[in-house]
């Protein structure tokens, strides 16, 4: 079984799904998960983790994404893209400084509504479910974060711009569409989307499916897979002695008396702990009053 996470970018017409259920056949191993839903339409940074890298699937869910996204003005459609059905058309009467005002001001803390057409859940069903019946249901706002937006490219003929939107988790940017069209009373919607990074993973890094599909008939796919452990540099390494490891591989607390050494961990909260053979064991925090590491996630 391989353990690693894979940077896959996924292309227009799969769902997250999809590519879980693709992988699984090349890969011919069922422990597989992705990290967050891309729409059908939308492509790009899907990192997605296999063996027991699925334990870090909510963490880099956690994780702030950058989009490159397509709006379009005078539009509305139920879905608040250009795939669902147009509920209201507007001449665009702003001019490009009213509009990019309007983008811009969007950059900081923003309470977005969640769209129907999303896979929350309300009473045990998705948002989406309901939505294809028809029913609509109350909704309440939730705070994300706009920490960069900018304006790619402008075209006026059509009333679209390009813009690079970096965020929070939990950002819908067909919702951000939907509202700087309604910011400047002409209404808009998304027409495509692109996700270019999420956390350290970036889409010049990423591939296709036909390309995961080549390296592994080739035995070259592990090369490409980053380990779990690579996902926290900036946490110090602990390593412990042979003859305490059975405290580790067992899920228990251990004492610094334990380790080989320690230096660097009396300001950190949380280390990489590995045995005294280098296999990385999981992530433990550290309590410097009571000099003892608990553990938080394992990844044995």
């Amino acid at each position: 079984m391989i353990h690693g996470i894979i940077n896959v970018y996924k292309e227009k017409g799969y769902t997250s799904h999809d590519v879980v259920a693709k992988l699984r056949g090349i890969l011919k191993q069922k422990k597989i998960g992705h990290t967050g839903t891309l729409d059908p339409d939308a492509e790009g940074v899907l990192p997605v983790c296999l063996g027991n890298s699925t334990k870090l699937s909510d963490m880099l869910t956690d994780k702030n994404k950058t989009y490159e996204a397509v709006l379009l003005l005078g539009q509305t459609t139920d879905t608040q893209d250009v795939t669902g059905k147009i509920l209201s058309t507007c001449e665009v009467k702003a001019d490009k400084k009213q509009i990019e005002e309007a983008i811009l001001s969007f950059e900081g803390e923003y309470d977005q509504l969640p769209p129907m057409y999303s896979a929350l859940k309300v009473s045990g069903r998705k948002l989406y479910e309901l939505a294809r019946e028809g029913k609509e249901v109350e909704r309440k706002t939730r705070k994300v974060w706009i920490y960069n937006i900018r304006i790619l490219e402008f075209d006026e003929k059509n009333h679209e711009v390009r813009i690079r939107v970096e965020c929070s988790k939990g950002t819908y940017i067909r919702t951000l569409c939907h509202d700087i069209g309604a910011k400047l009373q002409c209404g808009g919607c998304m027409k495509s989307l692109l996700r270019t990074k999420v956390g350290q993973f970036s889409i010049t890094d990423s591939l296709k499916l036909s390309e995961i599909n080549e390296k592994a008939a080739e035995g070259k796919l592990l090369a490409t897979c980053i380990p779990v452990d690579d996902m926290f540099p900036d946490y110090p390494k602990v390593t412990v002695k042979e003859e305490y490891c059975k405290y580790i591989y067992n899920g228990n607390s251990f004492y610094t008396k334990h380790i080989t050494e320690t230096k660097n961990i009396n300001n950190q909260a949380q280390v990489r702990v590995y045995d005294w053979n280098n296999h990385f064991i999981g992530i433990y925090e550290f309590n410097q009053k009571d000099q003892i590491f608990k553990p938080i996630k394992m990844f044995l």
